[in-house]
């Protein structure tokens, strides 16, 4: 398979084609979902464009809680159907679709009662795993076991002694959810995907009843295009409801916004080798390992202020330290957290019975002719979701489509990625990096890697790791704008890094000589480069204000203080 490159030129001619002709399929959102559906519809054979507002994943698909997992709390509420289809996914992404990102991480269940809950829990995982099994795609996770206090207290040292009498551990898998998605869009666009961020739908064609295609405003180089297309499907998550409001048509569901948020620490404040699942008066509470951090998270609160950049308060850090609090030894304060991020959940709220569903499940629906809505559902199935919705647009299309095959399709950078990590020790020699670099360098971009290394190659300077954010090089800057479709600086330091919510000084020591690689790439003046820092700065001041006020509607005025770059 050929890679394909989102740099400026790519984005400025697929915005051209796009405009020039008539498209099977445009997909409107580019969180998990759209990518995802960009990508079925491509790979049947079918002309696909694909455009979002803002950047790939800026909405929830980055901001999640970085996990691939069945949902193990749905077992208990006796949804067999969505766990079994979660973890045949989570299957066919370690093992096949995308192994350079998704990656095993195991969780600690701690036990507060002997006999009947070890019983209970303990029977709920053995079907977990069992579910897994039977899908034939769980062969690469270990099963679950069950340990003694004293196993658990050395496997995670960081407990109360009190706040456990046994434990569970069974694994999960998780991913870098940004980079997952913008590894997708460019799998889309190999296969022949038109992709463009920064470009708006403002409205959709309408012939009598029927939509096809839709008003698109360039948000970069201003200008509207008209972009006709057989079927377009709707897939903006939180921004649902708006987006079928474009069309003045009732919707047959609504999607109502749930906000989380997630606290990320320093790997040295926790004291353990395995993450940890607790339960809350509400629902649980991960801490999952990340990298040399881990993420604490999350929260379940109605959200109905600003979507594009929901806020966290105060409130919200102190009901995640509380709870964490609760079983640690050594309690974490604000002053251990590095970083905060919030996101929505684009849960469904049907009108009626009938099309209401539970909460992750994901509905399909063909509103009017020419436009189909997908909506719900949960980043470890948007496979599934994409499937749905490629099949439900094909029913408009007047001509026979191939089944769906994404799950015989693996992301760029999977092929050859195992040969690549055997051989990461003469990958080093050959490069003059350390094989921790190289490993690191792996697991985010798989076999893509090699375009990152001839970059250093054509620049030794790029082989340097960023002063204030060594996890990654100046190279994997470069990167993102040349191939990953970066145009701003947030882009970077939000998404294609996580140097955002990894510093303490979320990404501002970093600003500016990253602004400085960017401006080469994108060809920005010295004031178009100033503009850049100076909305980033902005952007964190307004985020750390949001989270010292007391309360969501003072959070959200208090992050609305930055506009948008």
């Amino acid at each position: 398979m050929r890679t394909a490159t989102l740099g400026p030129e790519q984005r400025a001619g697929a915005l051209a084609r796009m405009a020039e002709g008539e498209l099977d399929v445009l997909v409107v959102g580019a969180g998990v979902v759209g990518a995802g559906t960009a990508l079925d519809a491509a790979t049947r054979g079918l002309t696909t464009g694909l455009v979002e507002a803002r950047d790939w994943a800026s909405g929830t698909s980055s901001r999640s809680s970085k996990l691939i997992h069945g949902g193990l709390r749905y077992l208990e509420m006796l949804d067999f159907t969505l766990v079994r289809e979660a973890l045949k996914e989570r299957g066919l992404l370690l093992e096949r679709l995308a192994p350079h990102l998704v990656k095993p991480v195991p969780f600690l269940y701690p036990l507060r009662h002997k006999g009947w809950e070890r019983l209970y829990a303990g029977s709920g995982v053995a079907l977990y795993d069992a579910m897994s099994l039977s899908s034939g795609h769980g062969r690469g996770l270990p099963t679950h076991r069950h340990l003694s206090r004293s196993h658990a207290l050395r496997v995670a040292p960081c407990l109360k002694r009190s706040a456990l009498v046994g434990a569970l551990q069974y694994y999960d898998a998780q991913m870098d959810d940004a980079r997952y998605v913008a590894t997708l869009v460019r799998t889309a666009a190999a296969y022949g995907t038109h992709a463009v961020n920064r470009a708006r739908v403002t409205g959709f064609l309408r012939e009598g009843e029927r939509v096809v295609g839709a008003r698109v405003r360039d948000v970069e180089q201003g200008g509207e295009f008209e972009v006709r297309a057989r079927q377009v499907v709707n897939a903006t998550g939180v921004w649902t409801d708006d987006t079928q409001g474009l069309i003045a048509e009732r919707g047959q569901f609504h999607v109502r916004a749930s906000k989380g948020i997630h606290l990320v620490v320093p790997k040295d404040r926790i004291h353990s080798s395995t993450g940890l699942i607790l339960r809350t008066e509400k629902s649980v509470l991960f801490v999952i390992p990340w990298g040399r951090h881990w993420v604490v998270g999350t929260t379940d609160t109605d959200w109905d202020l600003d979507k594009a950049h929901p806020a966290a308060s105060s409130a919200d850090i102190d009901y995640l330290l509380e709870h964490v609090n609760s079983v640690l030894s050594v309690p974490l304060t604000r002053d251990d957290v590095e970083g905060v991020y919030a996101g929505l959940r684009p849960l469904l709220a049907g009108e009626s019975e009938a099309t209401s569903k539970l909460s992750r499940e994901h509905t399909v629906a063909h509103p009017v002719p020419g436009l189909v809505v997908i909506a719900g559902g949960k980043y470890t199935t948007y496979r599934v979701m994409a499937k749905d919705a490629v099949d439900a647009a094909v029913h408009g299309l007047d001509h026979r489509v191939a089944e769906c095959c994404t799950e015989q399709v693996p992301l760029a950078g999977a092929e050859g990625y195992h040969a690549l990590w055997n051989a990461r020790a003469r990958v080093a020699a050959r490069t003059g990096l350390h094989v921790a670099r190289v490993e690191h360098l792996l697991n985010r971009y798989g076999s893509l890697t090699e375009e990152l290394l001839e970059l250093v190659a054509a620049d030794p300077k790029l082989g340097e790791p960023l002063p204030a954010a060594d996890d990654y090089l100046k190279a994997e800057i470069v990167y993102a704008c040349t191939h990953e479709g970066a145009r701003h600086l947030d882009d970077v330091l939000t998404r294609r890094t996580r140097i955002s919510i990894e510093t303490f000084d979320r990404g501002t020591r970093s600003a500016r000589e990253c602004a400085e690689l960017m401006a080469v790439v994108l060809g920005w003046d010295a004031s178009q480069m100033e503009r850049e820092i100076e909305h980033y700065e902005k952007r964190v001041e307004a985020e750390r204000e949001s989270q010292r006020q007391p309360d969501d509607l003072t959070a959200d005025a208090a992050r609305l203080g930055a506009p948008e770059i």
